[in-house]
């Protein structure tokens, strides 16, 4: 059988699946056929409509083991135990363990701009709004305790991660980082108590209908750990200067220290958070230093990651700044 029949035999079978629990929600509605949604950045993503209704559906690639980003039904799992909380997100229709596993879940209407890297025409005002309300919805979710596990994260442990896909990056990429790496290993901060963390909240993982959050999406890398690495990461993109010949300027955005400032809502700074700060800028010269090697090696094919020197470089010169403050 040809890759392509293949495929198509697999959709089919999904679909067919789909439809079988869509039409026990709707009786008698017409079903659709599943479409590829773009920019999805882990296992399959499709919408399918059941009637009037359109649905998200969320599945293992055949043939794949469903762990870490291809873990839908742990996505599935956070989305429920979201539900009614005051951190929105999409509703949990149907969910399918058989193998390949997948999960259908409401379509949320909105769209995800990240203001200072995305081409958009939104209203400065507006791009303002939205940060700051995502601030608070941040908050509510690291409000949220962990009800699976008191262990602290091992600060120590995350910083090797982001060190090995550093190192894995040719040293030419990613000028001083040893330096920014060793500086973060020597002044580990004390853990704090874990609540549920994101993983990559920013505004271009939320969808908005105006000035409105209505959900938070993504959530593919979720778990209970610092709130303080979720912080750090919002915030990196509230500044275009962060991002050289990547990013746009847009009048009026809140700035860091605006945003740090909503988030806490009137509590003090958590403890040790400039090397949270530079952990962030860190990892984001790690991941754009890992996009640029794999497309230089004809990995992934992608001319625009040729301008990505400028912003790694600047990555790791503001860490190495902010760690440079404080003894």
């Amino acid at each position: 059988m040809s890759g392509e029949s293949s495929t198509a035999t697999e959709v089919a079978e999904l679909t067919r699946r789909v439809r079988g629990q869509l039409a026990e929600r709707h009786p008698g509605a017409p079903l659709g056929d599943l479409r590829t949604l773009p920019g999805g950045h882990s296992g399959l993503t499709y919408s399918i409509t059941a009637g009037p209704v359109s649905y998200v559906v969320k599945a293992v690639p055949p043939g794949r083991r469903p762990i870490g980003r291809n873990d839908v039904l742990r996505q599935a799992r956070i989305l429920r135990a979201l539900a009614g909380s005051p951190v929105p997100v999409p509703g949990v229709v149907a969910v399918d363990e058989a193998e390949p596993a997948w999960f259908a879940m409401e379509f949320a209407d909105g769209e995800a701009i990240e203001p200072v890297l995305d081409e958009h025409r939104l209203d400065p005002g507006l791009c303002r709004t939205r940060m700051l309300v995502l601030a608070d919805v941040l908050r509510d979710l690291h409000r949220t305790k962990s009800p699976e596990t008191d262990e602290l994260l091992d600060l120590a442990g995350e910083l090797d991660r982001w060190s090995r896909t550093m190192r894995a990056v040719p040293p030419e990429l990613c000028p001083a980082a040893e330096d920014v790496l060793a500086a973060l290993a020597a002044r580990l901060p004390e853990p704090v108590a874990p609540t549920l963390t994101h993983g990559d909240f920013r505004l271009g993982n939320a969808l908005f209908e105006g000035a409105r959050p209505a959900a938070v999406v993504d959530w593919e890398i979720w778990g209970y750990g610092d709130p303080r690495i979720d912080l750090a990461w919002f915030l990196l993109f509230a500044d275009h200067r962060n991002f050289p010949r990547l990013g746009r300027a847009v009048p009026g955005l809140p700035t860091e220290e605006e945003l740090l400032a909503a988030y806490l809502d009137g509590r003090p700074e958590p403890p040790a958070f400039d090397w949270f700060r530079a952990l962030a800028r860190t990892k984001m010269a790690a991941i754009m230093g890992h996009n640029l090697r794999r497309h230089r090696e004809g990995k992934h094919h992608d001319p625009d990651q040729e301008r990505l020197p400028p912003t790694i470089a600047a990555m790791i010169r503001a860490a190495r700044d902010i760690l440079a403050r404080r003894p």
